[in-house]
């Protein structure tokens, strides 16, 4: 069929200013609704470039400093424990009370996310993100005047509570400012943040080990005052610098706020729009956003378990302390350019489905090469992790945005996005275990990146204890129930990426001229 370019009419708009032509160009390639985009216009090309450079950046750096909080325990909990003086010696931490400490973290994202989310659309985003980011911030330096076990755990659940809504409403704000298929790339680049904060927090926490004993404190106490000061200060510059809404931004000229307004209307969030009860009940009992959610769900699974078995595969190559840091760098620089590149067609090419799934499936096989290969193959299972977790990172975004692009209103947008990503709170859960004194610590804190939440505090702790029993410390380092388990949850996600995407096409073919398509 040859392929028919769709002008899609723009809406009317109060301002009497002139509407540029084309502000939507797609190109209808068949009958299932698939689009392949086709261009932007000369003035909306100027207006992305302005938004990707006041939006994205500021978005990215966001997300770096909350990662390298986030994982800072993980460094501390090691850092100078050849002197005595770790996060875990000065406190008299066993390993029950370490993990209680990691898994409070989560019970505070299952409070506060998705209400988190209500409170971004109501107060703003730049007011409620300064909050929350001189909140983590404040915490995460009080947790190093931390003397007891309890005093700690208090603390993880406040650095839990205020850091539960930066990721979700990241990618929220995003939905205000960008179409459908302008979003998966901008969300890899945010989501690839993770892996920057995760090699600059060890390097940090290297260069803060030097200054143990200093002023009579343990370095792990340094580490956590320095990683949340800034912060602090940055939280003013978000107050005052961070885009809002479309409709409101005053650096914008009339005409361009206006077509930031236009060219998003009917596909994407408004700021100026209430969520309301209907919405609200229409979003909880949509089945087929609960597809969407499990996605995340069998992501998060292979994506957390990394952190199991990863040591294991560097402490086998025979290195250790800042030797072992140095080999978490490949992965980590292989994971940003496949998710890149994997967000970038899935945006061009309208492919947000088989990217996921294609993203699953490599790391489902991977998973399992994982298991088949020797246990003592090191060097094998280490290029096969580098392969592994680039496409874990590489599901992240096309999901998201697949779920984004198919929300039909803000108040859905509102609802789903944190839901998404806080029911995979029981798939990251699912995929961790309790640390074994046996394993080094690099990859640890690097790779359980908990951007999450649970729907009930049982879900939490039963998916807590499935994944006791997946990853077998008896089974090291082989892993094979862990890695078997795994692959499952890959491929089962990439089943249900292709059956959901089967569920739209069959619902595109059944609309009339004109109705507005779910993206593929």
């Amino acid at each position: 069929m040859p392929a028919v370019v769709l002008h899609k009419p723009l809406p009317a708009f109060t301002m009497d200013i002139e509407k540029p032509e084309s502000i939507h160009q797609y190109e209808d390639t068949s009958d299932t609704g698939s689009y392949v985009y086709n261009g932007h216009s000369a003035a909306e090309r100027k207006l992305i470039r302005t938004l990707d450079l006041r939006i994205v950046p500021a978005s990215m750096f966001l997300y770096f400093l909350c990662c390298i909080d986030r994982f800072n325990i993980g460094n501390a909990k090691i850092l100078n424990n050849d002197t005595g003086d770790s996060l875990a010696q000065t406190l008299g931490l066993t390993d029950r009370q370490y993990v209680i400490a990691l898994m409070i973290f989560f019970i505070a994202y299952a409070i506060f996310e998705t209400p988190s989310n209500y409170m971004l659309k109501k107060y703003q985003p730049s007011r409620w993100l300064a909050f929350l980011m001189f909140g983590w911030g404040a915490i995460t330096m009080i947790i190093a005047a931390s003397d007891n076990f309890a005093t700690l755990v208090a603390l993880r659940f406040l650095l839990g509570a205020f850091e539960a809504g930066l990721f979700p409403g990241i990618v929220y704000c995003l939905t205000f400012w960008y179409k459908p298929n302008e979003r998966a790339l901008r969300i890899a680049l945010i989501v690839a943040c993770a892996t920057l904060g995760g090699a600059f927090g060890g390097a940090i926490a290297y260069g803060v080990g030097k200054l143990n004993g200093a002023c009579g404190l343990e370095a792990w106490r340094w580490l956590f005052i320095f990683e949340g000061a800034p912060c602090c200060l940055c939280a003013f510059v978000v107050y005052f610098s961070f885009p809002d809404f479309p409709e409101t931004v005053s650096w914008l000229s009339p005409a361009e706020r206006a077509l930031a307004t236009e060219r998003i209307r009917g596909v994407a969030s408004l700021g100026h729009h209430k969520l309301t009860w209907a919405e609200a009940r229409d979003t909880l009992v949509d089945w087929r956003l609960y597809v969407h959610y499990l996605l995340f769900v069998a992501f998060s699974v292979g994506f957390a378990s990394m952190s199991q078995f990863a040591p294991t595969i560097i402490q086998g190559l025979g290195y250790e302390g800042l030797r072992a840091q140095l080999f978490t760098v490949p992965p980590y620089a292989l994971a940003f350019v496949v998710c890149v590149g994997v967000a970038w067609a899935a945006d061009r090419y309208e492919m947000r489905a088989l990217g996921a799934a294609g993203a699953f499936f490599v790391c489902g096989v991977m998973f399992l090469v994982e298991a088949l290969l020797p246990p003592t193959a090191f060097t094998a299972r280490y290029g096969v992790l580098c392969v592994a977790l680039s496409f874990a990172f590489a599901i992240s975004a096309p999901s998201l945005s697949w779920l984004t692009a198919n929300l039909r209103n803000t108040g859905a947008s509102t609802l789903a996005v944190p839901l998404n990503v806080s029911i995979a709170t029981i798939g990251q859960i699912t995929g961790t275990r309790p640390p074994s004194p046996w394993i080094c610590d690099p990859f640890r804190p690097m790779l359980t990146r908990t951007s999450t939440i649970a729907p009930c505090l049982m879900c939490v702790m039963c998916a807590c204890r499935i994944g006791t029993f997946v990853y077998k410390a008896s089974e090291a380092p082989a892993f094979p129930t862990g890695h078997y388990t795994n692959a499952g949850f890959m491929f089962a996600g990439a089943a249900l990426a292709l059956g959901l995407r089967a569920f739209y096409v069959g619902k595109n073919r059944s609309l009339t001229p004109g109705e507005q398509r779910w993206r593929l």
